[in-house]
């Protein structure tokens, strides 16, 4: 329950959906270049993720080897940097209040994974 409460919290004052707005805008951009549709389907999941966060968490998916660490890196400079800034900054302005720590922490959890999102699976937490 107590996570429920936090998800929603989370989805009107933590930022939530302005976080998923932009990775469900970096998908539509990946979507429309064909090339980069892996990318598009990382973006989804982690818009997916980062509007629901708390009770889940990012696991590295058992067999992703070099090619997906080579999509990671050109990841990082067409979208990761501007959407892991995005979490930076939320992160920042939510932890300014004592009420906001827990979704500050919660941005700051998503920047790796607004990096690096390939090769990762979006799971239950125990």
């Amino acid at each position: 329950m107590i996570r429920f409460l936090l998800n929603v919290l989370w989805l009107v004052f933590g930022g939530g959906l302005v976080l998923a707005v932009g990775y469900g805008i970096a998908a539509l951009i990946c979507f429309v270049l064909v090339v980069t549709i892996p990318f598009g389907v990382a973006s989804l999941r982690l818009a997916s993720y980062s509007l629901w966060p708390f009770g889940r968490t990012l696991v590295p998916k058992p067999g992703t080897g070099v090619a997906s660490g080579l999509a990671n890196l050109l990841w990082v400079v067409l979208a990761g940097w501007w959407l892991a800034l995005s979490h930076v900054i939320a992160g920042i302005a939510l932890c300014v209040t004592i009420v906001g720590i827990p979704f500050g922490i919660a941005n700051f959890k998503l920047v790796p994974a607004a990096f690096w999102p390939l090769g990762r699976e979006v799971v239950d937490a125990p």
